[in-house]
């Protein structure tokens, strides 16, 4: 009887380890706006080098860690855990974050090139997934969650004023993604076979 290979790496283990552990960092730079409950952080900025650099699958895993964890208690996300912050009026931005990792992760792997093409598609891409989807699950909760918020309110106070800076951080990660991944490709990068790179 053949025993059935594992679909993780020791690498793949490590690196999403490691994208776990920025995601943490990020999170601690946390600026908080008097107008919104909704900090400006860096936490998505790892999210989208996660999924680019990653892959799906282990950008997926490495920010369902950090979210897991945190909402058992453990304080790594700025410098907070547990269920009052995963439920609380951010929470359903955290939800999102591994989903971004995992989009991110199936559609940046896939983008041939290193031309200008290929950059505005992995901005594109990172800029959709990495900011607008969190604010999909995101904004609905904020207004469901705080009193008397309504979602044009939520989304005045908890979307448009962050887009700017989204889109400098998914300019900035493209950048970045585009000369690391020529280097290491996601296939090398987690130690998997290039049919289980982008899963």
């Amino acid at each position: 009887m053949q025993l059935k290979r594992s679909s993780f790496t020791v690498r793949g283990i490590t690196f999403s380890a490691m994208f776990a552990a920025l995601l943490v960092a990020l999170s601690f730079v946390n600026i908080q706006f008097g107008f919104s409950q909704v900090p400006f952080t860096l936490a998505n900025f790892a999210i989208m080098l996660a999924g680019a650099l990653l892959g799906a699958r282990y950008g997926f895993f490495s920010i369902a860690l950090v979210v897991g964890l945190t909402a058992i208690g453990l304080p790594l996300l700025h410098g907070r855990g547990g269920l009052d912050l995963v439920l609380g009026p951010t929470g359903g931005f955290i939800w999102a974050y591994p989903f971004a990792a995992l989009f991110i992760g199936l559609i940046v792997p896939r983008i041939k090139g290193s031309g200008v093409t290929a950059f505005v598609l992995t901005f594109v891409t990172l800029f959709v997934f990495g900011s607008l989807l969190l604010y999909v699950t995101g904004v609905p909760w904020m207004a469901h969650v705080v009193s008397n918020m309504t979602l044009t309110k939520a989304l005045s106070v908890g979307c448009i004023p962050y887009l700017p800076g989204d889109a400098v951080k998914a300019f900035i990660g493209a950048l970045i993604v585009l000369p690391v991944r020529r280097i290491y490709p996601v296939s090398r990068l987690v130690g998997a076979e290039s049919a289980w790179a982008s899963r």
